[in-house]
């Protein structure tokens, strides 16, 4: 089987060629790239059901890419791993999980040696935004600290991330993109002596008598810090819906891990569940890559992202349905259509609104989840422990940045290294970064119609101050001088176009009318290369909310630095000032079928994707009084399974809450070491008689 879903070339990242290896997936002879993971390797060959659950005989594929769960265990050489964190060696034989494995006889008795133990100042869990920046102020005060992180490159979802980043240029490098403040941030650590980094590390628990479990490279080892700091970031929610399980239905971490990180194309066509920043950068992120995307549904009236990456992506040609939510997941082994509706007040599917469009993955993106277990377990071991990014508080990547900045001087206090005083404006900044979308203003256009200056096609209050930054004239101001207002221009601009390549929302146009009153020359960032723009090309021109305002011939296509293409137009005068972006998808993409009312059976849903647990079977024993959920795992085996409940526990609090109870009238899971599996060979070494 030829691999045909490798991404051959994109707008914003680099394509390097690495050495093919042999593996084999069902005796069948495949080709992966060298260091790649197994899961991404087969999804390379179009292969996205890795095996079938031994309860229902249900398809089983990759859902969070990130090693949390254990939809996608495969047999590979033998032992069950996860396909998604087990990079492929050298004909290596993986076969689909059919049933339950045979597991080889052992005769021989175990012996165990002993667990290696290091002791450190301070022990940071998570190689992300805020644990990278907590770790450069650490080591700048000479504090020795290991960081552990489970991927084998440095800086979290950073390293997914092409677009660049709102805030402030000063405080956590706004207009520049993710995958580079990554790069900016490891090697500013690396500089660092008293620093040691282990990846390929992964934090399974932390104990009673004050240690830490780190399984390194296949190799289990206790870590005692003085001061342990929790950055171990978030991991998705889920929904509960008919088709939830089937293979095309994942996160939008696990998406863009395949597409940004590993180079696959996992789907010709997605469709998104959730308006917030996450699943709106997700699509913009899969039209970079290739990919269509037929639409994003979000269950509130607006969206939850900010409003510049909703307009971005509407303009682009993708429709966002507010007030919609989704009914099913369609298909048999996979995911072949979705089904939404809109919703009533009370967040109800209204009857007769149901709509089916076309696509092969379902996308959700409704939230995050503080990994917050490492900071509960150490409390209650009575260590001294810290939070930072989102292991603390949900918010973006900026303000994990500035917040783990803090963070770092604050241990560094607690330590007795640092007598640095952290400014009382840090703390509110730190406030404004992490602050949500605030007002949305009345759009308004310039009324010049001489000269050259820049249209602002942002209209509401967010973080973000790149424009104002690069003016070479300083005509761009932030209103109210405040990181949230909007961007005005003052009235003299040279046309250099620097404010349009650093904006991270592309949501800056430039209108020249020196040489041509009534026919000026608009100037419009583009960054979507696999939909490629050429001079002479006829384009689709379109306003801020994405409708259509004319076709236009484009007179010239400008590269840049920044990787932000300038394509250039002659507008007529009367809609120049208006034009806010390029709409490149079809309408026909987005195209909805004829739907019959559907009759979904919500107890038949699937709610413990590990057990193929039903919300019919969890929610007969609420109704019977089963308030601990010790005791609802013992009688369902809800949260029995692989991941420990990571993706159930916080559904079946929901279902709790639909009957009626409060949540602190329920008995939480005791939580059990360890939080992820670890192989008994590495906790035991077995010695030949």
């Amino acid at each position: 089987m030829a691999e045909t879903y490798r991404i051959k070339e994109h707008p914003i990242l680099e394509i390097k060629e690495r050495k093919a290896i042999p593996f084999y997936w069902n005796d069948q002879k495949l080709y992966a790239q060298e260091g790649e993971m197994i899961a991404s390797a087969l999804f390379a060959h179009g292969i996205h059901v890795f095996g079938h659950h031994v309860k229902d005989d249900s398809p089983q594929g990759i859902f969070c890419a990130n090693g949390q769960c254990a939809q996608c265990t495969v047999i590979a050489n033998g032992i069950p791993v996860k396909s998604c964190m087990i990079p492929v060696a050298e004909n290596m034989i993986v076969q689909s999980c059919e049933g339950l494995p045979e597991l080889p006889e052992v005769n021989e008795s175990p012996s165990f040696d002993p667990i290696e133990e290091y002791e450190t100042d301070v022990l940071i869990i998570g190689g992300g935004p805020s644990g990278l920046s907590a770790a450069i102020e650490l080591s700048k005060n000479n504090v020795p600290l290991i960081l552990v992180d489970d991927k084998s490159e440095l800086g979290g979802k950073l390293v997914l991330q092409t677009h660049k980043f709102f805030g402030s240029i000063k405080d956590c490098y706004a207009g520049t993109r993710g995958i580079d403040i990554a790069k900016i941030l490891s090697e500013e650590l690396l500089k660092y002596d008293t620093a040691t980094i282990w990846t390929n590390s992964t934090a399974v628990y932390v104990f009673s008598d004050k240690k830490v479990g780190i399984l390194k490279d296949n190799t289990y080892l206790l870590i005692k810090p003085k001061i342990l700091l929790n950055a171990a970031g978030a991991r998705e929610k889920m929904l509960v819906f008919p088709g939830n399980t089937l293979p095309g239905v994942y996160g939008a971490g696990a998406f863009q891990t395949l597409v940004n990180r590993d180079m696959v194309i996992p789907s010709k066509r997605i469709f998104i569940i959730g308006g917030g920043n996450v699943g709106l950068i997700a699509g913009y992120h899969a039209l970079q890559a290739g990919i269509q995307v037929a639409g994003l549904a979000e269950a509130m009236p607006e969206c939850g992202g900010y409003k510049v990456h909703k307009d971005k992506l509407q303009r682009l040609g993708v429709p966002i349905y507010t007030s919609h939510t989704i009914l099913s997941a369609n298909g048999r082994d996979e995911v072949e259509s979705i089904t939404i509706a809109e919703v009533d007040k009370k967040f109800k599917p209204i009857s007769g609104t149901e709509k089916t469009v076309h696509c092969d993955t379902i996308l959700i993106a409704v939230g995050l989840n503080p990994i917050d277990e490492f900071h509960k377990e150490a409390e209650e071991a009575g260590m001294e422990v810290f939070s930072t990014g989102d292991a603390e508080e949900i918010a973006e990547a900026s303000s994990a940045m500035f917040n783990g900045k803090i963070m770092g001087i604050k241990i560094a206090k607690a330590l007795n290294r640092s007598s640095e005083k952290i400014p009382e404006e840090w703390s509110k900044k730190a406030e404004i970064l992490k602050s949500p979308p605030q007002k949305t203003l009345p759009y308004k256009l310039p009324k010049s119609e001489e000269g050259v200056f820049p249209v602002f096609h942002c209209v509401q209050e967010i973080p973000c101050n790149p424009c104002a930054s690069v003016c070479p004239l300083n005509q761009i101001k932030i209103e109210d001088d405040s990181l949230l207002g909007l961007p005005t221009f003052e009235g003299k601009c040279t046309g250099c176009m620097q404010c349009l390549t650093v904006c991270p929302a592309l949501a800056i146009t430039l209108v020249d009318y020196r040489k041509d009153s009534h026919f000026p020359t608009v100037s419009i960032p583009y960054e979507v290369g696999n939909h490629p723009i050429e001079s002479g090309q006829q384009i689709h021109v379109v306003d801020i909310d994405g409708d259509l305002l004319d076709e236009l011939h484009v007179v010239k296509v400008r590269d840049t630095k920044t990787k932000t293409q300038i394509i250039q137009v002659k507008a007529p005068s009367h809609v120049a000032k208006k034009i806010a972006g390029i709409r490149i998808q079809e309408l026909i993409v987005s195209e909805v079928r004829e739907n019959p009312l559907l009759d979904t059976i919500d107890d038949s849903v699937i709610v413990c994707r590990c057990e193929r647990v039903t919300a019919g079977e969890i929610r007969k024993w609420i109704r019977k009084g089963i308030t601990d959920m010790n005791q609802l795992k013992q009688l369902t085996r809800a949260g029995m399974g692989a991941c420990g409940g990571k993706t159930c526990e916080i559904l079946i609090l929901r279902m709790y809450q639909e009957e009626g109870y409060a949540l602190q009238d329920i008995t939480l899971n005791t939580r059990r070491p360890l939080y992820v599996e670890v192989p008994l060979e590495i906790l035991s070494t077995m010695k030949e008689k």
